[in-house]
């Protein structure tokens, strides 16, 4: 007798949830029972990425060849066979091969014919995958003869490049006017010659002296910073008692925007060995020339920035900076288990350069911030091109050269050395989630029976927003109805995409099917940026333009997205892409005091009120608490000044929307003098920057009338002094 029973996935998962589960058949009668053994039925499933890819080898005649591979996680486990140029490699026909029980491939002796481009495949009952291609080049041995021309050709080489530094040496300490270590970065030097910075002399009074008056606005510093000897652009300045100049004496400032062309910058970037994966993308990079007083760098409209603080460059040193994001076909990131990209790959540098203090690297992230469903990483890539975690976010230790602040969207960086770096998620449940942004586009024009609607499926990021609005531009697209955003979840269940409700008098879909659907991994590995469908229509006429339709996305037993479309193909005048895709403003480098909020001589003033403790509480601590940064105490007492640093981050957050009203009256709160000057100081600043012709000291009663009639003319200082002691 055969017994069959047929299940369904559904029924079993809404019982069981998506665990494993078994089946086990029992049959009786009055002899007595019999079970069978238990059949366990799993998810099948196959990971897109290799735990280990085989390397290019350049190996001698005969020598042994050794291969590694291990295939991605999946249920049921992977078989694997390699291919030699493409053909199947049969280790019983050819015995000089040989496959270990670990998949890795054995050459035995390596024979010229073995000169081959090698690829490890791996695949169960759901998919096959293959690694990246490894080339084994085998070369014969040479003889003495030629063993002894290439140490001649050698030694000569290596006689030559010490005569060379010999020379070199020589001129630079002959060469006059160095008396400053002022250099570019060590790698960038080609086209960006090094300029002097001589100290102060009784000749030299001409020169430009930093020593910024409340009466001068921080736009003054912004993009051309003047050359030491362009006497006519001097400017003159007052000291009171609240400013105090700069120490050192004089200084000259420099330009904070490159002279050279933006693609012959990056030329002479991807000539370096390091820099070869750099993009040629200009539009997605930035960079400039800073000195010690900092600036920020910007790539518009990606959410992505690089703040240099005062100070984090030493001083008497000139760095060319750049800040660019990597395509992410273009950068290998190796991804295992449940792992996910949350950010862009982006680039600063040059690396190795010396900072004496963080920069902050601020980027988009798309998860949904929950300490119990996620381990989030930040990866380094080394000089050697592989990926190192040089942080784990929530277990930060005061002596890390790393530190990362999680907020909703966004993440900021702190990192004491420049290179390339991105967060990468790992799953630690099923509610683990990242947020995708569904985007609809459609022909501009359309003079065919045919219309195409394509959505997209990407990571919530400002960075890819911007790469698919740019495709699309290319191929004549247009935004037909605001984005939305869908919580993806980490269950394993594919993503589908349908239309309904079209006219069918007028309209009619191409689809055979009742959905469209894209696999989990596409979607989870983030590695695909532009991903998208699209849904062919067809209309009866050429008359018809009017589209009406329901188009809608959603995860298997999870969150659904729908859009309603109801427009004319041939008419729509919506400008939507100006509403979710504005142009910043801002300028993508800026140089000094224009790049910061907070004057630096006011920020020095704050710093060194704010750092020593008070036993009451009104120091640092208390102004990390009232801007809501108190969780990263630990982080901000580690430092040398707690309060520049946390200035420092207040900055990266609110440069486009900071509101230094708010600031001050968190200053005034804390309740020292020097908060008070402050309060006055940049209350002044504002109204100053509004060109408004009399002073404002909003928020402050005493003596408000009198410092309402206060000329601007009149010693600024001295007046703001008044004010606060009355």
């Amino acid at each position: 007798m055969e017994v069959k029973i047929d299940i369904s996935r559904q029924q079993v998962e809404k019982i069981f949830g998506l665990e494993e589960f078994w089946c086990q058949c029992v049959a009786w009668s009055t002899s007595g029972t019999q079970k069978s053994q238990k059949a366990y039925v799993r998810i099948a499933y196959l990971r897109k990425n290799f735990e280990q890819e085989p390397l290019s080898k350049e190996v001698s005649l005969d020598q042994e060849v050794l291969l590694h591979c291990h295939p991605p996680e999946g249920v049921p486990p992977a078989e694997v066979e390699w291919l030699k140029n493409e053909d199947l490699i049969d280790p019983i026909g050819d015995t000089n091969y040989y496959v270990t029980v670990d998949h890795n491939l054995i050459i035995k002796q390596a024979r010229l014919a073995d000169t081959a481009n090698y690829t490890c495949v791996a695949k169960n009952i759901v998919a096959r995958r293959r690694s990246s291609s490894a080339t084994v080049i085998v070369f014969a041995a040479s003889g003495p003869e030629d063993v002894a021309l290439y140490v001649g050709i050698i030694a000569v080489a290596l006689c030559l490049v010490l005569l060379l530094i010999v020379v070199i040496l020589v001129y630079r300490r002959k060469k006059e006017g160095l008396d400053a270590d002022v250099a570019d970065s060590s790698i960038l030097t080609t086209g960006f010659q090094p300029v002097s910075i001589k100290p102060s002399k009784q000749e030299n009074s001409h020169l430009l002296t930093i020593q910024p008056d409340l009466t001068t606005t921080t736009t003054s510093y912004q993009g051309s910073l003047r050359s030491r000897h362009d006497a006519n652009n001097k400017f003159t300045v007052t000291n009171g008692p609240l400013l105090d100049p700069l120490e050192n004496g004089r200084h000259t400032l420099h330009n904070g925007k490159l002279t050279t062309d933006p693609a012959d910058f990056m030329t002479r970037l991807s000539t370096q060995t390091y820099f070869k994966s750099l993009p040629r993308d200009t539009a997605n990079t930035s960079y400039g020339t800073f000195n010690f007083l900092g600036g920020r760098l910007t790539i518009p409209n990606t959410g992505v920035s690089l703040l240099i603080p005062p100070e984090a460059i030493p001083r008497g040193k000139i760095y060319e900076v750049y800040l660019t994001i990597q395509r992410k076909e273009d950068v290998r990131l190796p991804l295992a288990g449940c792992q996910t990209l949350l950010t862009p790959i982006v680039s600063c540098g040059p690396p190795g350069v010396v900072l004496t203090r963080p920069v902050i690297l601020s980027m988009d992230h798309c998860a949904e911030i929950n300490p119990e469903n996620w381990a989030i990483k930040l990866k380094k890539q080394s000089y050697e091109g592989t990926w190192e975690d040089v942080l784990q976010v929530g277990e930060e230790l005061p002596s890390d050269s790393y530190y990362c602040q999680l907020e909703a969207d966004k993440c900021r960086i702190f990192m004491e050395q420049l290179g390339r770096f991105t967060l990468v998620g790992e799953s630690l449940s099923m509610a683990a989630t990242k947020r995708l942004k569904l985007i609809l586009f459609a022909p501009v024009c359309c003079s065919t029976l045919e219309y195409s609607i394509r959505v997209y499926c990407m990571d919530d990021t400002q960075d890819v927003f911007k790469e698919v609005m740019q495709l699309e531009r290319q191929l004549g697209g247009r935004l037909i109805d605001e984005p939305q955003v869908l919580l993806f979840k980490d269950s394993y269940h594919n993503l589908r995409l349908s239309i309904h409700d079209m006219p069918r008098a007028h309209w009619r879909s191409k689809l055979l099917a009742g959905y469209q659907e894209i696999p989990f991994y596409h979607i989870w590995s983030g590695s695909q940026r532009s991903l998208h469908c699209t849904f062919t229509l067809e209309r009866l006429s050429l008359s018809t333009c009017e589209l009406s339709c329901r188009l809608c996305v959603w995860q298997v037993e999870g969150e659904g997205q729908s859009f309603g479309i109801d427009f004319n193909i041939a008419k729509d005048t919506r400008a939507l892409e100006a509403d979710f895709f504005g142009s910043d403003t801002n300028a993508p480098a800026l140089a000094g005091p224009s790049a910061f909020q907070i004057p630096y001589l006011i920020r020095q003033k704050i710093c060194s009120s704010l750092d020593a403790p008070c036993p009451h509480g009104a120091d640092w601590r208390l102004l990390a608490q009232r801007l809501q940064l108190d969780r990263h105490n630990s982080f901000f007492a580690s430092k040398a000044s707690p309060t520049s640093v946390i200035l420092d981050l207040w900055e990266a957050q609110h440069f486009h929307s900071g509101n230094l009203n708010h600031l001050a009256a968190v200053m005034a709160e804390i309740g020292k003098q020097e908060a008070m000057i402050f309060l006055l100081a940049l209350k002044s600043s504002i109204c100053l920057k509004n060109d408004l012709r009399y002073e404002e000291v909003g928020g402050v009663m005493a003596n408000v009338a009198e410092m309402r009639t206060t000329p601007v003319c009149m010693s600024r200082t001295a007046a703001l002094l008044a004010a606060a002691k009355s």
